[in-house]
């Protein structure tokens, strides 16, 4: 049978949004009288309608063009309205299609049925037309919910996917900043004959507000230093890097804690004073609301006697060569939170074989899986257990041992340490 679809406003390929027309209904009858009462109705409500005199005549319909609603009969030749409905709720469709069949059966279990296969409503034959219209109406509320539904599910795909193509960005400029914040330790050992120096960074994340490194002085003197900003990621990162620049160890006319002697030479600024005058600095030239604490050391090559200044950071620990271990330091306050803050010079004695760490609370404050922090003594019974091993093996076995008190687990913050380890320097 020749199909003969009727349209009474676009064409069959229009592309217009429910939006912009009136809801489109599908009347499938056998009964030519039966489709014109109900068109009529219809039209008359302002509803576009397209007729089909059987059910292989709608679903050609179907495939051409979407109709919103469907009012099938139950009982026609060939494919009844009820084998439609399965075929109509199969069809690969841009939106809901609200359907329903027409029908004179009125037993729960047909109806029951006729909802099992796809239908949304039934209407009794012959149909009363305020009853037509106020499933019609119900219809288009179902339709309209789904329509706002899939509008509000399309801007939040669309606001996902700008999210997730901003992430992907900022993860690859994280990764770069990662790079250059590595590459402000330029060195993670230097061998100066009577003494060795280490170096450990590992940010918690990308980029971290650690920071550690050492800078000569002159031939005899060096000074090392651990630095942990407030806070974690990007502006935590940038103020470790300029600071980094205060602490040049290829720019010594830019360190801070250095100062030029008559005759060319360097000497080191006590580093009570340096801390002070970062304080000052910070708090004056730098718009921050960050801070940070920070162990600054001034080494004697040639003695062992080493300075320091404690500007909240955690006490230094010193390892003796029988293994006996140290922990002491004034405290102080950090740095960029008082002006005017002062600031505690104390000293300790190395001895051939002795070593220093100056290293962050990432280390003692690292929690176990139920919370307990590692500590000071922790990090004793750590390197007691580390005694034999030197320079960088002994700092990555200490982020080992640390990972694994951690469970194996990311650390929640950032973990650095600078290892000083001395012999003497010959004369």
């Amino acid at each position: 049978m020749t199909r003969t679809p009727r349209l009474d406003a676009p064409p069959l390929n229009g592309t217009a949004s429910v939006h912009d027309r009136a809801p489109r209904v599908l009347v499938v009858d056998d009964s030519r009288l039966q489709r014109h009462i109900l068109k009529a109705s219809l039209k008359r409500w302002g509803y576009e309608v397209l007729e089909a005199e059987s059910g292989h005549d709608a679903i050609g319909i179907c495939k051409d063009i979407e109709p919103d609603m469907v009012i099938s009969d139950w009982m026609m030749p060939g494919m009844n309205g009820l084998e439609f409905c399965k075929a109509f709720r199969a069809m690969d469709r841009e939106s809901y299609g609200y359907f329903i069949l027409l029908t004179s059966k009125s037993e729960k279990n047909e109806v029951a049925h006729g909802l099992d296969n796809g239908a949304d409503d039934f209407l009794t034959k012959p149909v009363n037309a305020a009853e037509l219209r106020a499933r019609l109406n119900a219809g288009e509320r179902i339709l309209r919910m789904e329509r706002e539904l899939t509008e509000k599910n399309r801007l939040i795909k669309h606001a996902l996917e700008k999210i997730q193509s901003l992430y992907y960005s900022i993860d690859s400029d994280l990764i770069e900043a990662k790079k250059l914040q590595q590459s402000l330790i330029r060195e993670r050992f230097r061998d100066f004959g009577c003494a060795q120096v280490s170096l450990m960074l590992h940010p918690s994340g990308h980029v971290g507000g650690d920071l550690v490194g050492f800078f000569p002085v002159n031939e005899t003197r060096i000074g090392l230093f651990s630095i942990d900003v407030s806070g974690h990621g990007i502006s935590s990162a940038l103020m470790t890097a300029r600071l980094a620049g205060y602490l040049s160890s290829t720019a010594p006319e830019q360190n801070i804690a250095i100062r030029a002697i008559a005759g060319g030479g360097q000497d080191s600024i006590s580093p009570a004073r340096v801390v002070e005058n970062l304080n000052r600095l910070v708090l004056d030239e730098m718009d921050t609301e960050h801070y940070f604490t920070l162990l600054l050391a001034d080494v004697d090559l040639a003695s062992g006697h080493v300075r320091m200044a404690q500007a909240g950071h955690p006490h230094p620990l010193v390892q003796r060569a029988d293994g006996t271990i140290e922990q002491d330091g004034p405290g102080g306050l950090p740095v960029g939170l008082f002006p005017g803050a002062s600031y505690e010079e104390f000293s300790v004695t190395l001895q051939p074989g002795d070593r220093l760490m100056i290293f962050s609370d990432g280390i003692t404050e690292c929690p176990d899986p139920d919370g307990v922090l590692l500590n000071e003594q922790g990090l004793e019974s750590m390197l007691h257990r580390l005694a034999d091993m030197r320079g960088t093996a002994l700092l990555e076995s200490v982020i080992w041992n640390l990972s694994e008190f951690a469970g194996n687990g990311d650390f929640p913050d950032d973990v650095s340490a600078v290892l000083f380890e001395y012999q003497r320097l010959a004369r």
